[in-house]
């Protein structure tokens, strides 16, 4: 195992090795010894000197050496015990060490990088200058922006820390007014960053901290060369915290770019998803799911549930159509204003609307503890987009399902989700399709292609291809040999179904 590798399970207890870098928090506990092992589980964690003499148990956020500042407003939150991915990855920022973060959605990373970073921002003891911006979180969609700026807000509330949110969507007059008066923390998705940049609208010239915060979604969309500008307008000399759900190549290449010696720590094999979630696969065709899904939510009245599609034309018709049979439904997608969004996220989290019907902009943006069942209406043509999508249940500790849809023309999907998750799920419904079934289907929608009008995902194929014409500008060029920059070798957009998205940031 690698010298600064910190490795476990994300649930059940386990033994990491090699967990350096934490002195402080070792010396307040008396614990002495270059070797030191750590066991942790949900809401502990055990550390034990070279020799074992001494064990302690680590059950609070004040175990882990953070301001009382901030353990105010945790209490007031309701953090009582800090998850595996904070236990790791605290003690290490704290220290000032770059971090890569390895975890499936659920399990606290927000919190994993904010607290440590605002425990170092509380010690500065000054507000910042006009325009400055003392950290940056790079977040790829609107919604992911806002929970971790509400999540960072409810942390400070009592200090003198500044939290601003920038998105597109909004106002850039209001948010330049915001900027004018200096942050402490600035969470932003790329393309409205860059906006605001090319206004002169801010600078980074004193930002010490950088956070990409699912580093692998922001290259899915295409934002490596937003990446790369923004790099330039960050001093060399900073701390760089990148956190992920998956691990393909791209983010190690991304990682050896962007970090200097750093720790890696991990929870989870990258792309599984958490084991409180109970998967299954029902097989329909494409024509009968909408009924087959009217079934699921009338089996589970009272139970919010959320429900993903590949296009943003299919999901907004199947949430009308949702709608016309009495169930209290709403959509989020691309097609969607900002305002639009955050109201029906809240109608949602409120108990309002007991069905959501998003595209995968939302797989990564929804935290909300009441999903019970998550419903892939469409499959995704990313496997790793199966794992986020299901992520969005079984929150904070709680049980969740999740069904996936297969049609005929969905099996090659299918077998790369199961290829990814390295087992099969159970079937909960139909038989898998046989090959001449699957030759004689009709290919499903892409994003950016209108679903058939016969119905909702069914009927017969319009024969238009995907278009896959990038939208907007690209994001500056590509830079070359920049000292420090995120991007210096130049790298190849994502996996297949990715698709750049320049300064349109659709998210």
């Amino acid at each position: 195992m690698p010298r600064e590798h910190v490795n476990g399970p994300d649930t059940g207890s386990h033994r990491t090795q090699g967990f350096r870098g934490a002195d402080g928090v070792f010396a307040r506990a008396g614990i002495r010894g270059a070797r030191r092992s750590l066991i942790a589980a949900p809401g502990w964690c055990l550390v034990r000197d070279r020799a074992g003499r001494k064990d302690i148990i680590m059950t609070t956020f004040a175990d882990l050496g953070l301001s009382p500042k901030l353990m105010v407003g945790l209490d007031k939150a309701g953090y009582v015990t800090p998850t595996p991915i904070q236990v790791q990855a605290i003690p290490y920022i704290m220290k000032g060490r770059d971090i890569m973060g390895l975890a499936q959605t659920g399990t606290g990373k927000t919190a994993a990088f904010g607290l440590p970073l605002l425990h170092r921002l509380l010690d500065i003891g000054h507000p910042p200058a006009p325009r400055t911006v003392r950290s940056l979180i790079l977040a790829p969609t609107r919604e992911l922006v806002a929970q971790i700026s509400d999540n960072l807000t409810n942390y400070t509330k009592g200090t003198p820390v500044k939290v601003v949110m920038i998105t597109g969507g909004a106002s850039i007059f209001r948010q330049s007014e915001k900027l004018a008066r200096g942050a402490d923390v600035l969470v932003a998705t790329p393309g409205r960053l860059i906006d605001l940049l090319d206004r002169k609208a801010l600078t980074l010239e004193a930002c010490g901290y950088l956070v990409l915060d699912e580093a692998d979604q922001m290259l899915d969309m295409g934002f490596i060369h937003a990446l790369r500008k923004i790099a330039q307008y960050i001093p060399l000399k900073r701390q760089t915290m990148l956190f992920s759900a998956t691990m393909p190549k791209l983010i190690e290449d991304l990682a050896g770019t962007y970090l200097r010696d750093p720790v890696k720590v991990q929870v989870a094999p990258p792309g599984k998803p958490i084991e409180k979630i109970v998967q299954s696969v029902h097989y329909t065709p494409q024509g009968d799911k909408a009924r087959l899904l009217e079934t699921y939510l009338k089996d589970h009245v009272g139970e919010q549930a959320l429900v993903f599609g590949r296009t943003k034309h299919g999901s907004e018709k199947l949430m009308k159509l949702l709608v016309s049979w009495g169930f209290k439904a709403g959509s989020i997608h691309g097609n969607k204003s900002q305002n639009q969004r955050d109201r029906t996220l809240t109608e949602f989290r409120n108990g309002e609307l007991d069905v959501l019907v998003a595209t995968d902009v939302a797989a990564r943006g929804i935290d909300i503890p009441g999903v019970r069942h998550v419903y892939n209406y469409d499959l995704p043509n990313v496997p790793e987009n199966y794992v986020h999508r299901i992520g969005r249940t079984a929150r904070a500790g709680a049980d969740g399902r999740a069904v996936a849809f297969c049609a005929p023309a969905e099996m090659g999907e299918l077998k790369d989700i199961e290829k990814l998750l390295k087992t099969t799920l159970p079937i909960i419904g139909g038989a898998p399709w046989g090959l001449a079934d699957i030759k004689a289907a009709p290919k499903p929608p892409q994003r950016g292609q209108r679903p058939q009008k016969a119905g909702v995902g069914h009927g017969k194929p319009q024969g238009r291809k995907p278009q896959g014409k990038p939208q907007g500008k690209p994001q500056g060029k590509p830079m070359r040999g920049v000292e420090g920059g995120l991007g210096a070798p130049k790298m190849a957009s994502h996996k297949r179904g990715a698709r750049p998205q320049g300064r349109t940031n659709v998210a």
